[in-house]
């Protein structure tokens, strides 16, 4: 165990921002950003917030989230795990969340944000992939004075989830009924040529959106770690979602993003 957190509290508390490797002295500050994924939607109950069990800021020792990471490796981060994320929020509402981080005082800060800018009613309703940048960057820019460390994570391959879904009668029902995602997700059973293309359509948007994390994350500089795309490559199971609503991650899926995430923080750091 050890071994794995060691290598990645160097990574959350002495990212080079001006080119040495010196650890910070203050106490770190954490702060989740994003949309319900972060905000632990439907992980410990029916359709609500459960931010315990977020993956990036949660205290529930089931998930054994960033924040408990650091603080089992002997972060200063005890009582500072903030939670920014808003179901429902889109690439729109980073700005204001990074606001907050700001005002906050947050030093280390996890974005995972594009899901609903892709998971919307229609095709035509998808962010296009220009204004989703734009908006990344506004709010990387509005984080970049301030020092603070930023870990950004892939948008999860929406199209997996329906793969390994579409044969589940509840979740065909729960995505149908519910109205989930409907851009990808209508018409589960059905393989037409149409709605076949209609999931690659919306796969390649949330392909693109990745890409434009990653070249934001690199011009925000060596304080920004990008995931590599972990958490699109990542298999999901539906042991690992929400019985609720086939959709959102459970205790088992936010711990599993929590791993992946930290691990993959350890990779990229070149020490």
């Amino acid at each position: 165990m050890i071994k794995k957190i060691t290598p990645v509290l160097v990574v959350a508390l002495c990212w080079p921002i001006t080119g040495t490797a010196a650890a910070r002295a203050e106490p770190v500050v954490l702060a989740a950003l994003g949309d319900s994924i972060s905000v632990g939607f439907n992980a410990c109950g029916w359709y609500a917030a459960c931010p315990s069990r977020s993956w990036a800021a949660g205290d529930h020792p089931e998930v054994n989230s960033h924040y408990l990471r650091m603080l089992a490796a002997g972060a200063d981060v005890r009582g500072r795990n903030l939670n920014f994320a808003v179901s429902g929020s889109t690439s729109a509402d980073l700005l204001g969340q990074a606001r907050a981080a700001v005002a906050a005082k947050a030093t280390y800060v996890t974005i995972l944000i594009g899901a609903n800018d892709a998971c919307v009613r229609t095709e035509k309703q998808m962010t296009p992939v220009a204004a989703y940048r734009q908006r990344v960057a506004a709010a990387l820019r509005e984080l970049r004075p301030t020092g603070a460390r930023v870990f950004l994570a892939s948008v999860p391959d929406l199209k997996h989830l329906w793969r390994v879904g579409k044969d589940n009668p509840l979740a065909r029902t729960f995505w149908s009924i519910g109205k989930i995602c409907q851009a990808l997700l209508a018409n589960p059973g059905s393989a037409a040529k149409k709605d076949a293309e209609r999931r690659d359509r919306v796969r390649a948007r949330v392909v693109a959106y990745n890409s434009e994390l990653e070249a934001a994350c690199a011009e925000y500089g060596p304080g920004c770690r990008y995931d590599g795309g972990q958490v699109f490559a990542y298999p999901f199971t539906l042991d690992q979602v929400s019985g609720w609503d086939f959709f959102h991650p459970n205790v088992a899926g936010q711990r599993a993003l929590a791993e992946i995430t930290f691990r993959e923080m350890a990779d990229q750091l070149k020490v």
